[in-house]
This record gives structure tokens, C-alpha cells and sequence, in this order.
């Protein structure tokens, strides 16, 4: 059993593509005719010229929308597909799961004639994000040993390109820090459920801070000292595009 295969059963619900992340997405891969989606969960953001997805959970692979791409289960680091199988290969937020990064990377690479995409994040200023140095410390601690610095991924693709991505206050997609303006919704199980940090780090050790953070709210203390952050439409919080030319 994978990990998604016990975290992933509700992904499609809260792990809403976000029209604007996968334009970004999209213009990094550029005018490539085919793209392999490795590392892809349920599919999201991949482009129409998709033409194989690889991920190792059946779970993940049963919540791919009808028409989606064909899905070989796999994993990252032994992809069972020839070199240079499509012009381009993307990766969303998926490389802080592989069990061997190198390898992994090696694959990608591997399979793309022309262009790698990740998506991923800058865990130096994820880390300072208010959810994480207010309230949960041990979620904090715990992507620390997670996160794939930038400058390795830049060496394993041998050289590539780094791209902010903005996330605007409205974000469809509820991952770790989607709802920085929105912050009663960590209080919600079923968003909860739908970022790995938080489903992997586990209910107890969440509940005091997630306790503090509802307390906050209530009294008003949260919007206080985040006021800063209530007219803003989108923020910086960490995440990163690399694109790498082959």
C-alpha cells in the first residue's frame, strides 16, 4: 500500500485544479506536443497533450476524471517506458514523496526529449508561513524533513529555470498553503484530509494548535494580526515552477 493509497481517498473533493496555477503550469511546458504527468495523483493540470500519467497509488489512479490520460502504475523511480517517450515531463507537487530523489529525477529526465517541468516549493519562506510558525510547529518540523531544497533540484536537472508562483486568496486547489486568506478552513477535517503535511502529521499532535487557531478567530485575535493579509489577492508563499530545457 502506498501512502496516498491511506491519505488520498477524498483528493478529488478539496484537490481542485486551480485555473490559474495551471496556466502557469501550461506556458512552463511551452508548445510541446506530448507530456508524461509522473508523480500524478489524480490528474491535475495536465495539459491535453498528455499522453501517459504515472502514479503508484490505485487509490489516486480511481479518482482520474473520465477522458483523462492512460494511467500506468508506477513509480517515479522505475518508470517501465522507453527514453524520450514524450517531448515533455512534468511533476506537481509530488518530488517530496519520492523515495529516491536521484532516481527519480533520473527517470524523468530519462523519458522527456525536450523540457522538465516541477512543481513544488522554497521550504525558507514556507516555512515562515503563519500556520506553521503560529500554530503548528510539529507540522513546521515535519516538512523540514520533507522538502526538497531548490538548489538540489536545480543540480539534478543539471541546470533549470525557477519561476514564482503566486497564490491567489481563492485558490480551488486546497493544498498546503491554498487557503493562507481563508484561515478557517484548516479547521475543516475534510480540507485537512487533503494536504499530506497535515493528514501525515496526524489529529493529535494538530489539535492544540488547530485549538489556538479557532480561538483566534473567534476573538477576532487572527484577523488582528494578519490584517495585512485580508486586502491581498494573491501571496508568496514558497511555492516554485523549475523548468528545465534538455
Amino acid at each position: 500500500m502506498t501512502r496516498y493509497d491511506r491519505i488520498g481517498a477524498t483528493y478529488n473533493h478539496t484537490r481542485r485544479p486551480d485555473h490559474r496555477i495551471a496556466v502557469k503550469i501550461h506556458e512552463a511546458l511551452g508548445q510541446v506536443g506530448t507530456v508524461i504527468n509522473v508523480g500524478a495523483g489524480a490528474g491535475s493540470y495536465e495539459p491535453p497533450q498528455t499522453v501517459l500519467a504515472v502514479e503508484p497509488s490505485a487509490v489516486m489512479i480511481a479518482q482520474r476524471p473520465a477522458g483523462s490520460a492512460r494511467a500506468l502504475q508506477a513509480s517515479a523511480e522505475s518508470i517501465p517506458i522507453a527514453d524520450e517517450s514524450a517531448d515533455a515531463a512534468m511533476a506537481i507537487l509530488t518530488v517530496h514523496h519520492w523515495a529516491n530523489l536521484e532516481a527519480g529525477i533520473g527517470e524523468v529526465l530519462r523519458v522527456a526529449r525536450k523540457r522538465v517541468v516541477i512543481f513544488t516549493w522554497d521550504q525558507a519562506i514556507f516555512r515562515r508561513f503563519w500556520l506553521l510558525d503560529e500554530y503548528l510547529p510539529e507540522v513546521a518540523a515535519f516538512t523540514e524533513t520533507q522538502t526538497v531544497p531548490i538548489d538540489r533540484l536545480i543540480a539534478l536537472l543539471t541546470d533549470a529555470r525557477v519561476e514564482t508562483v503566486p497564490i491567489p486568496h481563492d485558490c480551488t486547489d486546497g493544498f498546503g498553503a491554498a487557503f493562507w486568506r481563508r484561515p478557517e478552513a484548516y479547521l475543516d477535517p475534510k480540507v485537512r484530509a487533503g494536504i499530506s503535511m497535515l493528514a501525515q502529521t496526524g489529529e493529535e499532535v494538530l489539535r492544540p494548535g488547530l485549538t489556538r487557531l479557532s480561538s483566534d478567530l473567534s476573538c477576532g485575535r487572527w484577523h488582528e494580526r494578519h490584517a495585512d493579509l485580508l486586502d491581498c489577492e494573491t501571496l508568496d508563499v514558497g511555492y516554485r515552477l523549475l523548468v528545465a530545457d534538455l
